[in-house]
């Protein structure tokens, strides 16, 4: 994002940190909708990416209602009745304030992560979160940076399912 950012505004400097941190403040702050947000994500995705993106894309469970952005998470019961829906956004939201708190964590504060149950639910929404994760990693400049990347991932997954996090 920096490097297309460096290439269409050739006037202003910025760092690759303070671009994630505008873009941070612009989802936090609902300045635009979500179907505003989408249609500017596939606008400044290169088709290169979109391209790459598409199984990704593909692979989302057939319970995502992709019409209204909403993912909608089905209980593993046999009737399978909807027990919770969470918007993408507020998904991402999550993932957005874990990375962001885990970035200025050092390792020995962080909290352990309990066992997550393998269910239709779990999957649904790991499977919402890896491709937001995209954008994260091409802005990783090192292992650390791609460690925190993935322990804030892992720390939105069991902030959004309810999991009890230990700080032992």
């Amino acid at each position: 994002m920096h490097r297309l950012f460096a290439e269409l505004e050739l006037s202003v400097t910025v760092t690759e940190q303070n671009l994630a941190d505008r873009v941070q403040y612009i989802l936090r702050s609902n300045t635009f909708d979500v179907t505003e947000l989408e249609r500017l994500r596939r606008k400044a995705v290169p088709s290169s990416m979109a391209e790459d993106a598409a199984p990704q894309l593909a692979e989302q469970p057939a319970n995502v209602d992709a019409a209204v952005n909403t993912p909608v998470l089905v209980d593993s019961n046999e009737d399978g009745t909807v027990t919770q829906e969470l918007e993408l956004e507020q998904m991402r939201t999550t993932l957005d304030e874990a990375i962001l708190e885990t970035r200025s964590t050092p390792l020995e504060n962080r909290p352990r992560l309990p066992r997550i149950a393998i269910s239709k639910r779990n999957r649904a929404i790991v499977r919402a979160l890896n491709p937001m994760l995209v954008t994260y990693f091409e802005a990783s400049r090192d292992l650390c940076e791609t460690d925190s990347i993935l322990f804030g991932a892992a720390l939105a997954v069991c902030r959004i399912i309810g999991a009890k996090l230990s700080t032992a």
